[in-house]
């Protein structure tokens, strides 16, 4: 794969990742061993961005990409995020002493001197006004803990007030066919602000893979069980916040789309990296497989526009009313 320069951080990254998610929690079940051989799969694929956070299995994830990295010859960015330990979860709880507390944690997981990239965790939107948060980030840059940092969003108007600040390198945020909203209110913006952008959620839960249907069960550690309601989070993290009955039919009109040689999910994340505004996108999978077929989306020709035309029609038929006005 050829990399893309993530915003203004001098780092060049594959457009297709890893998320590490799966591998931390809430995705039922993974052994020690299943994560390991994801992130060696990621890295053998030729993979240069794994993303990750500090409550990811309360740092499982981390320290599953130290132990893998430390086997290996490979220098991938690492991105983690902080800001979801505070309990309660405040705008308050985002200051200076507790990112720095976060920080140095990550670093010991990742066993790294600074962290490549470090990204607020989704938080409450009253954070992006205020001004004190995002100084802090500066000194831990300053201080040498962190390199360069960024953050994860929830909706578009946390992604356009976070670019404000000079200090913003990157935005993750979900975006795939069943979220397209981003393409037309925050895309531009990030590229006249020379921001990355991370791209999580792609394949919507696995909606976006075809091995989700409107009866499928998940176990009780699986969001996509505990979380279809938002009880444990933001809604719109799971099946991106389409109801799963919904999205289920509106993929099944979708594959209808792709090449008989491309599968659902690489289809999605080739629509995905056609917009010229993303840096990276980070499918999470335990799969080495799945893992090997989605780094080859990035290798695959650009979709047509009549591909696009479909994929923006069945957005507007069956998904649209339940997320564009959301996020």
């Amino acid at each position: 794969m050829d990399e893309r320069p993530l915003g203004s951080t001098g780092l060049g990254v594959t457009p297709v990742g890893l998320g590490t998610w799966e591998i931390g929690g809430e995705w039922g079940d993974v052994s020690e061993a299943e994560a390991r051989d994801a992130v060696h799969a990621a890295l053998d694929e030729g993979i240069t961005f794994l993303d990750t956070a500090d409550v990811y299995g309360d740092g499982r994830s981390e320290r599953f990409i130290a132990d893998v990295l430390a086997e290996r010859d490979e220098d991938p960015v690492v991105a983690t995020k902080a800001g979801r330990r505070l309990d309660p979860h405040t705008p308050e709880g985002y200051d200076e002493a507790n990112l720095r507390r976060f920080a140095e944690r990550s670093r010991e997981n990742l066993d790294v001197d600074s962290l490549d990239l470090l990204q607020l965790h989704c938080p409450p939107t009253d954070v992006y006004y205020r001004p004190e948060t995002f100084a802090a980030l500066d000194e831990l840059v300053d201080d040498g803990l962190v390199d360069h940092y960024g953050v994860s969003v929830e909706r578009v108007e946390e992604a356009l007030k976070a670019v404000e600040y000079d200090g913003v390198e990157s935005v993750q945020i979900i975006f795939n066919p069943f979220r397209q909203r981003p393409a037309e209110t925050f895309f531009e913006r990030a590229k006249a602000e020379d921001v990355g952008i991370i791209v999580r959620v792609p394949l919507a839960s696995g909606l976006l893979t075809g091995a989700v249907d409107a009866e499928t069960e998940f176990p009780e550690n699986d969001h996509r069980n505990f979380n279809v309601e938002g009880d444990a989070f933001d809604v719109g993290e799971t099946f991106a916040g389409v109801p799963q009955d919904v999205g289920a039919h509106a993929a099944d009109e979708l594959a209808a789309y792709a090449p008989a040689d491309v599968s659902l999910a690489q289809f999605a994340l080739r629509w995905i990296l056609d917009h010229d505004a993303v840096t990276t996108v980070i499918p999470g999978s335990s799969s080495p497989e799945h893992i090997a077929a989605n780094a080859a989306a990035a290798d695959l020709a650009p979709l047509s526009h009549r591909q696009h035309g479909a994929a923006r029609d069945v957005y507007e038929a069956y998904v649209k009313e339940y997320v564009h006005h959301r996020w």
